[in-house]
C-alpha cells in the first residue's frame, strides 16, 4: 500500500507539471486537489515508517513520476 500511495502522489504531480506547461485548467485543478489529498493520507503512514518502507514509497514516487507523464501526454 505505501508503493501505491507514492507511486498515485508522483502521479499526480507528474500529470500537474505537463498540464501546467500547457494550461489545462481542468487538469491543473484536479491533480492540485489530488495531490494535496493523497499528501495528507501519506505523511501519517511514512513519517513512523522503517527505512524498508521507506524505500518502498521512493520507489512507488519514481514509478509514478514515469507513468504521470505518460497518462499525461495520452490525455
Amino acid at each position: 500500500m505505501i508503493f501505491i500511495t507514492g507511486f498515485i502522489q508522483v502521479l499526480l504531480v507528474s500529470a500537474n507539471i505537463y498540464f501546467i506547461s500547457r494550461t489545462n485548467w481542468t487538469g491543473i485543478a484536479l491533480c492540485g486537489f489530488g495531490i494535496s489529498y493523497v499528501w495528507t493520507v501519506n505523511v501519517k503512514k511514512i513519517a513512523i515508517g522503517k527505512t524498508f518502507e521507506q524505500i518502498i514509497y521512493a520507489t512507488g514516487a519514481a514509478m509514478g513520476g514515469l507513468v504521470g507523464v505518460a497518462i499525461a501526454k495520452f490525455i
